[in-house]
């Protein structure tokens, strides 16, 4: 009866270092993937300014652009109040000296 027990002990302590040696190779290959995974995302974070860069651009591009639209508009509307402010600085001016080269009219 040892002869069969003692088989059923060795076959034990030998499925147990197979379990053991199972159990590195999945923890080596656990750690193989989080590895890769963080090398992935570090190279998809050293990336992701490159993949912005375009869409940054556009948009100071149109930025610039408004800017360069708006200041027109507003120079435009500064000529045009400063003509009308000289035109009725003008007319004042005529309108003050009539009335006082001809207070009765």
């Amino acid at each position: 009866m040892d002869e069969p027990l003692q088989r059923l002990l060795d076959a034990e302590t030998r499925a147990q270092a197979v379990i053991d040696a199972a159990r590195r190779e999945r923890e080596a290959i656990v750690e193989a993937a989080l590895a890769t995974v963080r090398e992935a995302e570090a190279r998809f974070e050293a990336g992701r300014a490159a993949l912005r860069a375009p869409f940054i651009d556009d948009a100071h591009a149109r930025a610039e652009q408004a800017i360069g639209e708006l200041a027109r508009k507003y120079g435009e509307r500064q000529r045009m109040l400063r003509d009308l402010a000289a035109r009725h600085e003008c007319e004042a001016t005529n309108a003050a000296l009539a009335l006082l080269l001809d207070p009765e009219a």
